[in-house]
């Protein structure tokens, strides 16, 4: 059920959209989200919404969260991108101890995270004051303005790998800091989601205690409640709710063009009067549709178990990643649709309909949404033996 501080938000950011679309530019100029502007969403209270009520936060139902994030990525992607991994990965340091979550929002429940779960970006090792941890992590969107850092690790001993649950996988920990602990490259030059502002982070041998890790894959809540029992098996449904933003965006561009009398050279008619437009577009929307539809189900198919307590569980996990795959590959064709019925103009700078399409395959380029992740779908049903894409 949609709540009133849900529909606030919406009308909210449904207002700034004008002023958030008139700075697309600016945004990929500058590789990344204005302050000001990721301030103005943290004051609208996006950054709280994965936050139990119990810390200040609002502990939304998951598809309320996610309307929001596709909200945000119909208007800019970089923009969508960023909201969804500076609030969605606050259920992560749910798997920390309790005095470690507590620390993290000791000052308000409007913390925002960056992460990268490259786990081949560092390594922990135990010693006698704590775990010494090193490496440089890729892709932490956000990484400029967090307050907190995530980096997954294997851990080792003597500088070997621990074996982790699964034979060849070795034991990973996500380590959370301050933003202020890690080091930010400047290595953010990319063809799409140029706004994320997804540099690499870095650790150099630094001392932490072992209170600031968190076993994703097999530890426990330090809360109680649906959104905090299963991160895993709630990302592919993050990766859904913004590719499906996008791919909105890129239709409302497309239709936006037609409607303004746009006609191509040399054709019969206006684009909006042509048969063969129409029936493209309607494709394009039917395609759309689908996309959308599917998020919807496994998004209430999850939260079913989540209430139930019963989200755990590693057929759920596949079962969500093929949905997200599948939703992502389809968002990029609307996109590639879209781009290529919007003709010669959509080549330019100006035109949303090309940064759509780069945004678009740079999120499908995710670890999380990539096409091997079927592989355990079709295990699955087969009734062979299906490994997790984390280790």
């Amino acid at each position: 059920m949609m709540t009133a501080v849900f529909d606030r938000m919406l009308a909210d950011i449904r207002e700034l959209a004008p002023a958030i679309a008139a700075r697309a530019a600016e945004i990929e100029a500058g590789r990344r989200v204005p302050i000001d502007l990721v301030e103005t969403l943290r004051s609208i209270g996006v950054f709280r919404m994965f936050v139990p009520r119990s810390h200040g936060g609002l502990e939304l139902e998951i598809a309320e969260s996610l309307e929001i994030v596709a909200a945000l990525g119909r208007i800019e992607g970089s923009v969508g991108w960023v909201a969804v991994i500076g609030t969605g990965t606050a259920i992560f340091p749910t798997m920390l101890p309790r005095e470690t979550y507590d620390e993290i929002y000791r000052n308000g429940p409007d913390v925002i995270y960056a992460a990268s779960a490259a786990v081949l970006g560092g390594t922990a090792e135990a010693t006698p004051k704590g775990m010494r941890v090193k490496g440089r992590w890729p892709f932490a969107s956000g990484c400029q303005h967090a307050d907190w850092m995530l980096g997954a690790c294997v851990l080792t001993e003597n500088g070997t790998p621990l074996p982790g649950p699964a034979e060849g996988v070795p034991l990973v920990r996500l380590v959370a800091l301050p933003a202020s602990e890690w080091q930010i490259e400047d290595t953010w030059h990319a063809g799409g989601l140029k706004g994320t502002g997804s540099h690499h982070i870095a650790l150099d041998d630094a001392l932490v205690p072992e209170a600031r890790f968190a076993d994703l894959a097999g530890g426990a809540s330090c809360l109680s409640g649906p959104l905090f029992n299963a991160p895993l098996q709630l990302i592919s449904l993050m990766h859904s709710a913004i590719a499906v933003g996008i791919a909105e965006g890129a239709v409302d561009d497309l239709v936006r063009m037609a409607n303004a009398g746009r006609r191509q050279v040399r054709a019969a008619s206006a684009l909006r009067d042509s048969e063969f437009f129409r029936s493209e577009l309607g494709r394009v929307e039917a395609d759309l549709k689908a996309a959308r539809a599917y998020h919807e189900v496994q998004m209430a198919s999850h939260w079913r178990h989540a209430l139930a307590g019963t989200l755990r569980d590693e057929a759920l996990l596949t079962q969500g990643i093929q949905s997200s795959v599948w939703i992502t590959t389809t968002c990029v064709r609307v996109a590639d649709a879209c781009f290529t019925l919007g003709g010669g103009s959509a080549l330019y700078d100006s035109s949303p309909l090309q940064r759509r399409m780069r945004d678009l395959h740079a999120a499908a380029q995710h670890f999380a949404v990539q096409q091997r992740h079927y592989i355990p779908s079709g295990a699955l049903l087969l009734g062979a033996p299906a490994s997790s894409f984390w280790p």
